[in-house]
């Protein structure tokens, strides 16, 4: 069993940057496909980013502002989230597995108990 506690969420204002971790514990992370994905009031989980061993793939709107990276080491996952604004306000969620499709939260078989980013303008 894999468990995934995130960290680094809290309140910002527009054009601030934050940077979430995922830590792991359980098992290595270096054979799992890594993502973000977000919830925001109302609205439905959505994906943000992953990362596998061989490439990163973002969620388009996103692509520029945030980035996701691994250290393996650490057994530990970042999301840098630049820019920030108001729309970027959710729940964001760690989540670990081996997807057949990446961008699908149902594909992943670990996640964690999320972390709140308020963004206020």
């Amino acid at each position: 069993q894999v468990q995934l506690v995130e960290s680094g969420g809290g309140l910002a204002q527009v054009g601030d940057s934050l940077r979430l971790s995922c830590a792991a514990s359980g098992r290595t992370i270096s054979t799992y496909t890594m993502a973000w994905f977000r919830q925001a009031p109302g609205k439905e989980r959505e994906f943000v980013a992953a990362i596998t061993w061989r490439r990163t793939y973002y969620a388009n709107s996103l692509k520029g502002r945030f980035t996701i990276s691994r250290d393996n080491a650490k057994n530990t996952v970042y999301l840098q989230m630049n820019s920030l604004k108001p729309e970027d306000t959710a729940v964001y969620y760690c989540a670990a597995g081996n997807p057949s499709t990446i961008v699908r939260g149902t594909e992943y078989d670990y996640w964690g108990q999320g972390t709140q980013v308020t963004v206020s303008s």
